[in-house]
């Protein structure tokens, strides 16, 4: 449906995206399922097609546009009905360059950004440790300073991108204390000693994504690497995942319509009782029902959207985004591959790689339970001091 957000231009942008990912992308998705991996001919051709550089400075390479117009790319994204392809291109360019472009110096971009807009380097953010989970500030990975270096030890997992990425930003902590104020974020190329792939990690969904272990045994990084600001890395993260939880909710977004459009598709042409299920009131009124939940997430999501491209504070609306879009996202596919039956179950039918890819969405990003204890303080439900406030 349309809305007031998009302008023509927008809408233009968006049968252009969807063209070229009907003609490019869909038809090659079960391969790279199979390959779990997106190529990295598909990031140059994106890169040529200045997909990669949306909202990035022309400085740099990229087009200088909305973050709206990004917005776009994402939804048609994941409405090609591939997660994995969606997680691997936007964790380039969503979250990990993002990090590089707000908080980098020029020279930073130059090395690193305007390789990643052309599709020439693919990037990954490192966060996510084996005892960590959304525990931000219980990172392990420490970065010790030695001269113009810093010694990087520790493990990160569960990285989109992690096995295939040029270069990742990596969250070490620099000192011991205080909680919140100890975290660095570090440029690390991946040939660099001491610094190593685990197993490519096998998932239930998102499989045209390749996601990692990472290891850092004494990795020299140079100083000149080093993000920002010493210590202030969480504060980085935590204003960065305003921005990162509405995407996901805009892919969740774009993910179930695909699902409804291949839900209303099969009952018109699946035939029981001698007649369409789609004549069965039941299904009718299931698709509607679908509908409407699809809406009311793109709507509270464009809120969202529409107040961060303001330039105004919107963790309340952003946490909303994500919390109801995903959950939304699983009731979707999961009624869209019951109206298939039977054959919703069989490989065949994409239908089944959207519900398995629907599943992470509650989870990545920040539970839904880490999203409504934020909600709890945003709301002023929670009166004592609480530590996930500013995530």
């Amino acid at each position: 449906m349309s809305h007031w957000i998009f302008s023509e231009e927008h809408q233009m942008f968006r049968k252009a995206v969807r063209s070229f990912l009907e003609k490019e992308v869909e038809p090659n998705i079960e391969l790279w399922e199979k390959e779990g991996e997106t190529p990295r001919s598909l990031y140059k051709r994106m890169g040529e097609l200045g997909f990669l550089g949306i909202k990035f400075p022309e400085e740099y390479g990229g087009s200088g546009l909305d973050l709206i117009m990004e917005a776009v790319f994402t939804e048609e994204l994941s409405r090609s009905g591939s997660g994995g392809v969606g997680a691997a291109i936007g964790a380039h360019t969503t979250i990990a360059m993002t990090n590089i472009w707000r908080y980098g110096n020029h020279e930073q971009k130059l090395k690193y950004l305007v390789p990643g807009i052309k599709g020439e380097a693919i990037s990954a953010l490192a966060v996510t440790e084996p005892g960590g989970g959304s525990d931000v500030a219980n990172i392990k990975t420490t970065a010790k300073r030695d001269g113009d270096y810093y010694v990087l030890n520790g493990q990160k997992t569960f990285i989109t991108n992690g096995v295939n990425a040029d270069y990742v930003i990596v969250a070490a902590k620099t000192r011991e204390k205080p909680t919140h104020r100890n975290i660095s974020l570090f440029i690390v190329e991946t040939n660099s000693e001491g610094y190593s792939v685990g197993k490519k990690l096998k998932k239930l969904g998102w499989r045209s994504s390749d996601t990692g272990e990472l290891f850092f045994e004494n990795v020299r990084v140079p100083k000149k690497n080093l993000i920002g600001t010493e210590n202030e890395g969480f504060r980085y993260i935590m204003q960065n995942f305003q921005y990162e939880r509405m995407t996901l909710a805009l892919g969740c977004i774009g993910a179930a319509e695909k699902a409804l459009e291949l839900a209303i598709k099969y009952s018109k042409e699946r035939i029981q009782f001698k007649k369409p299920l789609s004549e069965f009131q039941v299904l009718r009124h299931k698709m509607v029902d679908m509908a409407v939940d699809i809406e009311k997430a793109r709507n509270i999501t464009y809120r969202a959207l529409y107040l961060y491209n303001s330039g105004k504070d919107c963790v309340t609306e952003a946490t909303m985004a994500k919390v109801y879009a995903s959950e939304m996202l699983n009731r979707v596919t999961d009624q869209a591959l019951q109206i298939h039956g039977g054959n919703g179950y069989m490989m065949e039918y994409s239908i089944q790689r959207l519900w398995r890819d629907a599943r992470i969405q509650t989870i990545g990003g920040g539970t839904t339970q880490i999203m409504n204890e934020i909600l709890t303080k945003q709301l002023g439900i929670l009166s004592r001091p609480n530590k996930l406030q500013t995530q």
